[in-house]
């Protein structure tokens, strides 16, 4: 290869490309995860998304992919502490995934501690969602393998810093990275390995797809929009989410009223602030995916958006990806 990419990652995932599949509610359908990794990357199954989206018992859901590929698949896992009902079902996930021989985990907002030691007993890998340096630390201190490193221009939950600042802050620490945010196009890709990243995460990319289960309108609104129209809204989830922006996120606005921003703050009344939230805009997220501009309230994207323009198969996205890679220098 011209560009030299580091096989710490590759051998963690146990695959030829550095490409995750990125989890997202409500859009990871299980055809969708199984080509990423059917063609060399690795897709990432998102529980809530499989069990209450596209109405899978969790181990049939798990074995149906593997009825599309038998190549690694991985599992997210959201590990906030909103409830213990909460932690018992994602701990009984995991324990699941693990019995059918899943060994990549990909956790997020919260102490992946558990997570670690239920994979490190099987010889599995744990790499954890960060947006600073203050995070990494924390998971390294759970025993991570590595970051997902979350930046400004990622979709959903985005970080505040631009893909090279955030490298640069994790990158002494001796674990792989990977960088989540703004790879729209083969062009991106190749920067983020140049930057010296082990590899990417495709999340709004992977949306335009043919094996994208969402509404045709949610594709066309990723092809029609541009970097700018990008924007952060507190109404989701009590934190700042990306989504595209549309006359229904103009006409409610994107911050959180003053007792709900009060409420967020609060120690003891955050989480149940965060789930209030999150339970009505997991409604409205599912409802656009499936409906379409007939119930656009949410579109969930990245600034990757600037540089996807067509609705392709995945299998011709991580080939041209690759080839880029691949292709010599210019002299």
């Amino acid at each position: 290869m011209s560009e030299k990419i580091s096989p710490s990652f590759l051998n963690h995932a146990g695959v030829r490309l550095p490409i995750i599949g990125g989890a997202m509610y409500p859009c990871s359908n299980p055809e969708l995860v199984a080509a990423v990794s059917e063609a060399g990357g690795i897709g990432i199954v998102q529980p809530i998304s499989l069990v209450f989206v596209h109405k899978y018992d969790f181990r049939a859901g798990l074995r149906h992919i593997r009825s599309l590929t038998s190549k690694p698949i991985g599992v997210n896992i959201i590990v906030e502490k909103s409830s213990q009902i909460y932690l018992d079902r994602m701990a009984k996930w995991v324990d699941i995934a693990i019995e059918e021989g899943v060994k990549f985990f990909v956790t997020a907002l919260g102490n992946p501690d558990w997570v670690v030691q239920k994979a490190k007993a099987v010889g599995g890998y744990v790499y954890h969602d960060v947006t600073d340096r203050k995070w990494a630390l924390k998971a390294m201190e759970a025993g991570v393998d590595g970051f997902i490193c979350v930046n400004n221009k990622a979709g959903g939950h985005a970080g505040t810093k631009s893909p090279a600042a955030l490298f640069e802050e994790l990158s002494d620490l001796g674990l792989p990275l990977i960088c989540a945010g703004g790879i729209g196009s083969e062009i991106e890709y190749l920067e983020a390995i140049r930057l010296g990243y082990q590899g990417v995460q495709l999340g709004t990319r992977m949306i335009a797809t043919q094996e994208c289960n969402v509404h045709v309108d949610y594709k066309n609104a990723i092809l029609k929009a541009r970097a700018s129209d990008i924007v952060l809204t507190e109404k989701i989830s009590g934190v700042p989410v990306a989504i595209i922006r549309t006359p229904y996120v103009d006409k409610i606005g994107t911050q959180a009223g003053p007792v709900a921003k009060w409420l967020l703050k609060h120690p003891k009344y955050k989480h149940y602030m965060r789930m209030v939230y999150t339970l009505q805009a997991t409604f409205k997220l599912q409802k656009a995916s499936k409906e379409g501009s007939t119930y656009n309230d949410y579109f969930q994207a990245g600034k990757s958006v600037e540089g996807i323009d067509k609705i392709e198969p995945v299998a011709a996205i991580l080939q041209r990806f690759a080839k880029a890679v691949d292709a010599p220098k210019a002299t």
